[in-house]
């Protein structure tokens, strides 16, 4: 299914700055569907599967939801309501298709407002968004008319997703499913790379951003989104256990020992578009997304996390290779 979903994208890698690494890309790409074995993928297919078929689809711009405009009748509605339903949990999003309001646990549109300041300018660009989840940023990404807006995405139920909106939803964007170490170092051929809630994710952070530098172009543009806490350039949390009850997260640097590693590693240009605390209007439980969410990572005066740290603050950075 995944190598018949992506015949029609290697084609349009010819005359973009990626055709020269085409070869290596889909012969990585295949590498990973042919050791994919997820249990839960049958039942995310038969969901996606399920998602009526509609000839006239207007997609509406520059809406905090991801907006698809189309006429259905009450039978496809509600086969378009059952089988993204079926895809639950939504992580981001809001997503409009047609009457259905697909209200995912995070309101990413509220990151994108706060990134729009610094946004490099996307139009004709080649972008790589790393760990680009159900696609939510390509689809804000599309919107400039890229050259490609190219995501990898090691979740397989966020490419179904993702899937599930192309559906209604034609644009420059397309979702591989691997991780970043799938990689290849020194694919320099992007012109902008989003690395958005990755980082503190990554055992070894620095590492990370120097892949990312690897894949930019020259004078390519890295967007980087992270956790960050306060402090001076000295200043990193090393949760000891769980942060938020995420197990995976290792350091949350200050914004200033961040911008530090990025000037260090040679990075120009460094601008902190925005640092703001996240609240509980941003992320939180709803009926596309039923498990537990921030409200419940939080203590009960939200001045902490459950585990006694400081909240989940959040800073986007902009730099150029």
């Amino acid at each position: 299914m995944f190598k018949q979903r992506l015949q029609s994208l290697w084609p349009r890698l010819a005359g973009t700055s990626i055709e020269p690494h085409a070869d290596t890309l889909i012969k990585i790409t295949n590498q990973v569907i042919d050791n994919i074995n997820q249990g839960d993928l049958s039942r995310w297919l038969t969901a996606h599967e399920g998602l009526p078929d509609v000839e006239t689809v207007n997609w509406v711009k520059n809406q905090a939801a991801i907006t698809a405009e189309m006429h259905l009748t009450s039978a496809e509605a509600q086969q378009l309501l059952q089988s993204l339903k079926g895809l639950h949990p939504w992580r981001k999003g809001p997503f409009q298709m047609a009457d259905t309001f697909v209200d995912a646990e995070w309101r990413s549109n509220m990151k994108w407002e706060r990134l729009l300041p610094g946004l490099p300018d996307l139009h004709n660009r080649t972008i790589l968004d790393v760990g680009c989840g159900n696609g939510y940023y390509l689809f804000r990404m599309a919107e400039h008319q890229p050259r490609l807006a190219l995501g990898i995405e090691p979740g397989l139920l966020h490419n179904v997703q993702f899937w599930s909106v192309e559906k209604y939803i034609q644009s420059q964007a397309a979702v591989l499913p691997l991780k970043i170490q799938d990689m290849p170092v020194e694919m320099s051929c992007f012109d902008v790379v989003f690395s958005m809630g990755v980082l503190y994710h990554r055992k070894s952070p620095i590492a990370h951003i120097e892949h990312l530098k690897s894949l930019l172009s020259p004078n390519g543009h890295l967007v980087l989104e992270t956790l960050v806490v306060e402090g001076d350039e000295q200043t990193c949390l090393v949760p000891e256990g769980r942060y938020a009850q995420m197990r995976n997260v290792w350091f949350l640097p200050s914004v200033s020992q961040l911008s530090l590693w990025l000037l260090k590693i040679g990075f120009k240009n460094i601008q902190v578009v925005d640092e703001s605390w996240t609240t509980v209007a941003e992320q939180r439980s709803t009926e596309w997304m039923q498990f537990h969410s921030l409200p419940q990572f939080l203590s009960d005066d939200q001045q902490q996390t459950a585990e006694g740290l400081p909240p989940p603050r959040r800073a986007i950075i902009v730099a150029q290779k």
